[in-house]
């Protein structure tokens, strides 16, 4: 299996070295050449423990990685997961949640995070050098990539976070964490001004060179197809076709559920689920993406306007017209939007469409009187997505993060103190250590090349 940039100006690389290099040197997202299609594979796959199916999935897409230690990076990745099921799909009265959040940080991104760790220490374990990972959050990344990384031999990750704009709760879960290799910026901004610095930062090949930089970011295909194995391992619960509903910032996470489908999992229709910032669900209802300004909510993990992920989906929108991809891209930085003819055509799989705060809250208090269960924020607006549409198919909503992650918010929507959870209370009396710094690349730069090793 061989990678290819999205802008099409890289020669194809195998996967050892996608995982190293993240994002591809002309600035474009790593795509695999083509995608297998499984299809005839689901039923010998059904009732897999989850880390079998991720080896069966996985080294689809990993094939220059012996099968033994793909094996044993996959155990060693679950073996974090405080639940034996990794990823549970509990069942309610007409909904069906699946938890991705029982990692070590208590969001989905520990899921494929967790992996990627394991990946980075086996294939640099065999060359001389550090990595230095640059990454960026709007709340949930930076923690699970620290856990992933921390105390990792030959890798040092700083992680830029938009100051003052994510729970305290995920902010402390980054600064708490005082390994000589971690490194937390709170930057004067919005995250999508960390994800811009980020991405030009990497886009200054002599400086990404030098420092050896990689990604941890979903620009980082790994993390995409390890997602991938999530979607199948709920699909295959049930014997018709499903649906899935999906928090949606940087369309990761449900572009993932778009290539499952592609690969011939049986996925009826993806509710794409945003909340006031709907740059995504505007496009899937008018063609046009056009840039906001970004708001803050009670899902700050999903309070971005340019979604870095998107990018691979318009390519193969675009039948892998690289040319006409750039043009797009173009427009956009110029203009602040962009726009694709016969919208209709976007790809009917999609449901989009923008949850308010009200709503989110109002969701998060009825699920909790109907069924006892807890969402947080961001779980509750993929909920509250979902029950806008009349699907035929079973639907499973996507629960993102555990709602202690976000107490303020889900204890007011409840009336009580439901949202708790004995390691992240620990948290608040924690000695932590950040160093905020201005929305400017050169400041960023300057700390990195006064800190990496």
């Amino acid at each position: 299996m061989r990678y290819i940039s999205t802008r099409g100006g890289m020669d194809p690389v195998r996967f050892r070295e996608a995982v190293i290099i993240g994002q591809a040197p002309d600035g474009g997202l790593l795509l695999p050449e083509f995608l297998p299609d499984v299809s005839s594979d689901l039923e010998g796959w059904r009732g897999l423990a989850f880390e079998d199916l991720a080896f069966e999935v996985v080294r689809l897409f990993a094939d220059d990685i012996d099968d033994a230690v793909l094996k044993k990076i996959l155990k060693d990745a679950f073996e974090t997961f405080a639940c034996e099921d990794r990823v549970p799909l509990v069942q309610l009265d007409g909904l069906n949640v699946l938890e991705l959040f029982h990692g070590p940080t208590l969001a989905f991104k520990d899921v494929a995070l967790q992996v990627l760790g394991g990946l980075f220490e086996h294939i640099l374990g065999g060359q001389t050098g550090r990595l230095n990972i640059l990454g960026a959050t709007s709340g949930d990344t930076g923690s699970a990539a620290i856990a992933a990384v921390r105390g990792r031999p030959n890798i040092d990750i700083f992680v830029l976070f938009p100051e003052g704009r994510t729970s305290l709760m995920q902010e402390l879960q980054m600064t708490t964490v005082l390994d000589d290799n971690v490194h937390c910026l709170g930057i004067d901004g919005t995250f999508d001004d960390c994800q811009e610095l980020m991405k030009s930062i990497f886009n200054d090949l002599a400086f990404k060179e030098k420092y050896r930089l990689g990604a941890v970011n979903s620009v980082n295909w790994a993390r995409v197809v390890v997602q991938v194995v999530y979607y199948i391992y709920a699909a295959l619960k049930f014997k018709e076709p499903v649906s899935f509903s999906v928090p949606t910032g940087n369309f990761g996470n449900v572009f993932a559920g778009y290539l499952a489908r592609s690969m011939g999992v049986p996925i009826d229709r993806l509710v794409l689920a945003t909340n006031k910032n709907d740059i995504l669900a505007r496009f899937f209802e008018t063609g046009i993406y056009a840039r906001g300004t970004v708001q803050h909510t009670l899902s700050p993990s999903m309070d971005i306007q340019v979604a870095s992920n998107f990018e691979r989906f318009l390519y193969l929108y675009f039948n892998g017209d690289s040319e006409r991809l750039v043009e797009f891209l173009e427009t956009f930085h110029e203009r602040g939007s962009a726009n694709v003819d016969h919208v209709d055509s976007v790809e009917p799989l999609f449901l989009a469409t923008s949850v308010g705060e009200e709503e989110t809250v109002e969701t998060i208090k009825s699920t909790y009187a109907a069924h006892g269960y807890v969402l947080d924020p961001h779980s509750a607006v993929g909920v509250a997505a979902a029950s806008r549409f009349k699907l035929t198919s079973p639907l499973i909503s996507l629960a993102t993060a555990h709602p202690a992650k976000f107490p303020d918010a889900v204890n007011e929507a409840i009336g009580q103190e439901v949202a708790t959870h004995a390691e992240l209370e620990r948290l608040v009396s924690q000695a932590t250590r950040k160093t905020v710094l201005a929305a400017d690349e050169h400041a960023v730069k300057n700390y990195l090349t006064e800190n990496a090793r």
